[in-house]
């Protein structure tokens, strides 16, 4: 039955003549007398159709058009068309009602006996194959049902065999689920460790280049005589700060950095800061800011502070697909026993989290995100930042009510003079009663040529005197000569990094103070050696080259009394 060929060729001897040709050569074919009986046959089962172009114009094509929109996906059904010599172009809807057909063959009449077989061949082997494919297709529907059932019965034999072992079943899912989490644990870390690496390398080039025109940004509002110069300086300055501060959140996410707190106005930070909040959380999203009034003064890294409530502000964001408000709020929580606190609170309208996993929001790499939507690190950087600076983080959310993000911390007082009123003065003779004429002398060890004359001439021109070499090498020529009064140095040169040419410089001048300026985000190796409190992070101005130097030069002489 599947191999047969239908004929339907109504008008004259036409379908006597296809069958008669198609049995000499031992095809099975069967005329239909009509468009139902075809299409009642065709229901049942068919190698392919012969039919002569002129039936198609009666009712047919609608009909087979029909049975083809059915057809199952294996399904390509064949028809050979006798056609009609045309004398000229057949109408558009001749040539539709053919093209509805889709795989066709067409013969022009009158055709060659052979031609005729040719074609009903090639037409039943295309079919054929196409069987082969159902048939392919259900044995795998067939062996897939196989192993489903076989699974069902393994599986009921196996929930049989097994209720005694429930409990240590259990232990043996939970042991799992933890080694992956382990396991997907490792491969964030080395991810992020690879990330860090490459970003430092890249941040110290980075910060370089912002530093040589922050400072000499500096320098020429310092000495610009037209007042609309140091304006312009003074908003490219502006925009390389920002360009700063991108850099050290970037940094951020790659690895931890040392805390270097300061005295901050957090309200001041949070105002600075919301810019780039709103562009970070995109136009769908408003903004709100609701601070308490006057100044809050807390003990912190800013930078730290800064990339927290980016984190939190992005989060929101997320979690407010379709838009929503998002409020930032300060507040000053005041103690009956003095330990008086600042509060920071990031609010948002979003979807909230489920109570179940409130819990584990601040664990490192847990994420409710789609896979490459979030590393899981921003709570926790959050959470750590928060308790490293002697405070404290809290969540609360409901399903649907949206999420607060609450940080707390000590609340610091200030004197109003500014982080740098006890510094000592830029330029003043640091060494006692002796050579009461001569001025301080720092030694700058920097590779880059432009970071280190920037760095040079911000020095002289608070007043110190400056010696320069280009890589530790040269730095240990020049003190070798004699010793200065503070030690100046990148952490990336050639030859010697910064840690090792401090060594070095040690060897020679044991008591010497040292001040690491650098853009490098690890900076682990010279902590252990200067300390954090030692460490200048590029790039700075010369407000801040200023206090670091007297600071570093202030502890020198604390160190050489005792």
């Amino acid at each position: 039955m599947e191999s047969r060929v239908l004929i339907l060729a109504p008008h004259g001897r036409d379908a006597q003549v296809i069958q008669s040709v198609l049995r000499s050569d031992k095809i099975d074919c069967l005329i239909c007398p009509d468009a139902a009986s075809l299409m009642a046959e065709l229901k049942v089962a068919a190698g392919t159709v012969i039919l002569t172009e002129e039936v198609l114009a009666h009712g047919l094509a609608e009909s087979v058009s029909e049975y083809l929109a059915q057809q199952p996906a294996w399904s390509d059904f064949p028809f050979v068309v006798l056609a009609t010599r045309q004398s000229s172009r057949r109408s558009a809807g001749a040539a539709a009602s053919l093209q509805e057909l889709g795989n066709l063959v067409l013969l022009e009449r009158p055709v060659n006996p052979e031609t005729l077989v040719s074609a009903a061949r090639s037409a039943l082997r295309g079919r054929t194959r196409q069987y082969a494919s159902r048939r392919h297709l259900t044995d795998i529907e067939a062996a897939k049902q196989t192993v489903e059932q076989l699974n069902a019965e393994l599986e009921s034999r196996i929930v049989a065999r097994t209720s005694d072992l429930a409990g240590a079943n259990d232990r043996l899912t939970r042991e799992i689920a933890d080694r992956e989490r382990i396991q997907s644990k490792v491969v964030q870390s080395q991810k992020l460790e690879a990330i860090g690496r490459l970003t430092g390398g890249i941040a110290h080039d980075f910060n370089n280049l912002l530093h040589a025109v922050s400072l000499n940004l500096q320098l020429i509002m310092r000495m610009a005589a037209d007042k609309r110069v140091g304006d312009y300086a003074r908003r490219a300055k502006d925009s390389v700060d920002r360009g700063a501060r991108l850099t050290a959140q970037l940094l951020s996410f790659a690895r931890a950095q040392s805390l270097l707190p300061r005295m901050h106005d957090v309200n001041a930070m949070v105002r600075n800061l919301q810019e780039l909040i709103e562009v970070s959380v995109g136009s769908k999203v408003q903004v709100q800011m609701d601070l308490c009034e006057g100044e809050a003064h807390a003990l912190l890294d800013g930078a730290q502070l800064e990339m927290a409530l980016l984190n939190m502000a992005v989060n929101s964001r997320d979690a407010m697909r379709d838009g929503g408000t998002l409020i930032i709020r300060t507040r000053l929580l005041h103690a009956s026993n003095g330990r008086h606190q600042l509060q920071i609170s990031v609010q948002d309208t979003g979807s909230g989290i489920p109570e179940a996993i409130q819990a584990k929001v601040f664990d490192p790499f847990f994420t409710t995100k789609a896979d490459g939507e979030g590393t899981g690190l921003g709570l926790s950087q959050v959470y750590g930042f928060a308790r490293q600076s002697g405070g404290s983080a809290e969540l609360h959310s409901s399903e649907g009510q949206g999420t607060t993000v609450t940080l707390q911390f000590p609340l610091a007082e200030h004197s109003g003079q500014g982080d740098e009123a006890s510094l000592p003065e830029a330029g003043a003779n640091h060494n006692g009663d002796q050579n009461t004429d001569s001025r301080t002398e720092v030694l700058v060890v920097e590779d880059d040529e432009a970071v280190r004359q920037g760095i040079a001439e911000g020095l002289r021109l608070l007043n110190y005197s400056v010696r320069e070499a280009c890589d530790g090498e040269s730095g240990l020529h020049e003190l070798r000569r004699h010793m200065p009064d503070l030690l100046m140095a990148d952490y990336l040169m050639p030859g010697m990094n910064g840690a090792e040419f401090i060594v070095a410089a040690r060897e020679i001048y044991p008591q010497i103070p040292v001040l690491v300026a650098t853009g490098y985000a690890d900076m682990a190796e010279v902590e252990k050696l200067v300390g954090t409190q030692s460490i200048l992070k590029k790039p700075f101005d010369l407000e801040t080259l200023n206090a670091a130097v007297g600071q570093e030069l202030a502890r020198g002489r604390v160190r050489a009394r005792a």
